[in-house]
């Protein structure tokens, strides 16, 4: 098991991977403070800084969690 959680963090920092979960994050993290914010965001009302980050660490960790799962199934035998 041990070795299972080591090819994870390994695959989650290499081959692309925070760079595509980034991009995912910044485009789907928009699209969602927009739709969530957009009153505060462009009314000038009060922004919630928590949900702000949210909408955009969400986004990093499920894009990261179905690349590192995607490997780690494709690194069984068959």
């Amino acid at each position: 098991m041990t070795a299972r959680w080591h090819a994870a963090c390994r695959y989650a920092v290499s081959d692309g991977v925070p760079r595509r979960s980034l991009t995912v994050a910044l485009i789907v993290g928009t699209v969602l403070n927009l739709i969530n914010q957009g009153g505060a965001l462009f009314g000038g009302g009060h922004i919630d800084w928590a949900k702000l980050l949210l909408n955009f660490v969400v986004p990093y960790c499920v894009s990261t969690y179905g690349a590192v799962s995607y490997r780690l199934g494709s690194d069984k035998p068959r």
